[in-house]
């Protein structure tokens, strides 16, 4: 395929958004996948986080997310993997309940849910993705 050739030739594409708040790329596409950094949720209008509860803070990355995927020319159904940190397991089943409106119900991508001491800012939630998306060289 000539996707995969271009992955194997070693062609990224920096995808930007908005600052970050690190040194970090938002995003990176090499060939046919989109590698999404972790999103917290942060509201990029206020650069602060869009809540103090579990749910607003996981509409809020999952937003940031898919802006991002759509810079990248992808969506939520290209998604292959996530990984979500959480700071409280006890919170999983709001933000799973929340995280799963994302996504088509019969092709969810895998996902890793890991629970973490703390995280950038004070948020609870932080989301990673992989998108798997074919897209031939220009």
């Amino acid at each position: 395929m000539i996707a995969d050739e271009f992955a194997r030739q070693g062609t990224k594409s920096f995808i930007v958004q908005a600052e970050t708040i690190g040194p970090y790329s938002p995003a990176i596409r090499t060939g046919s996948f989109v590698f999404v950094s972790g999103q917290i949720g942060l509201d990029p209008a206020t650069g602060a986080l869009a809540g103090n509860d579990i749910q607003a803070q996981t509409r809020q990355a999952m937003s940031n997310l898919l802006t991002i995927l759509s810079k990248a020319g992808c969506d939520s159904s290209d998604v292959v993997q996530c990984t979500v940190y959480l700071t409280d397991m006890k919170e999983f089943p709001s933000m799973n309940q929340i995280y799963g409106g994302y996504f088509q119900e019969d092709r969810y991508p895998t996902r890793t849910t890991v629970e973490v001491r703390s995280l950038p800012r004070n948020a609870k939630i932080e989301v990673a993705a992989v998108a798997y998306a074919p897209q031939l060289p220009q």
